[in-house]
């Protein structure tokens, strides 16, 4: 199997931009419904989260815009590679996410698909949309955190 270990699983996909364009408050973890030529194309590590989001309607979680090609090997049966993808959860959880979802200014996007326990999963993170300058305070903020790292880091082996 392609693709590395992480704490929750084996990582197929990782949406890296999602955590730069939002501020992520919370993360849940959910279940995904998939056919068999796309769980062996994710366990062949190919598939992409870039302009994925997530959404409930009537009631049930959905993924929407993830694309995860279709399977070399398959036949006339392949799947649709930008297909909705029904998402699991617990009613409860989804109906908690509704309500926050309807707060305002609030979405759901998908942060990391993997497998785990020879499920696939899928990490969503509840989080806000950054402005740009926001993203730029960021990002300055993690520059000026990583050079006071390094900097201790040489005072500490007498560098200075």
């Amino acid at each position: 199997m392609t693709g590395r270990e992480t704490g929750r699983g084996k990582l197929v996909a990782q949406n890296k931009k999602a955590r730069h364009d939002y501020a992520i408050d919370e993360t849940f973890e959910a279940g995904i419904v998939l056919t068999g030529t796309e769980v062996k194309s994710l366990r062949q590590g190919r598939a992409s989260l870039v302009d994925a989001y997530a959404a409930v309607q009537d009631g049930e979680l959905w993924m929407f815009g993830a694309h995860i090609p279709e399977y070399t090997e398959g036949t006339w049966n392949n799947h649709t590679p930008r297909r909705a993808r029904k998402l699991l959860m617990h009613k409860a959880e989804i109906a908690k996410l509704t309500v926050k979802l309807k707060e305002g200014g609030l979405a759901l996007i998908p942060l990391q698909l993997y497998f785990k326990d020879g499920h696939a999963k899928v990490e969503l993170g509840l989080g806000k949309g950054r402005k740009s300058y926001d993203k730029r305070q960021v990002l300055a903020k993690r520059d000026a955190a990583d050079e006071m790292r390094r900097a201790a880091g040489r005072y500490a082996k007498g560098r200075r």
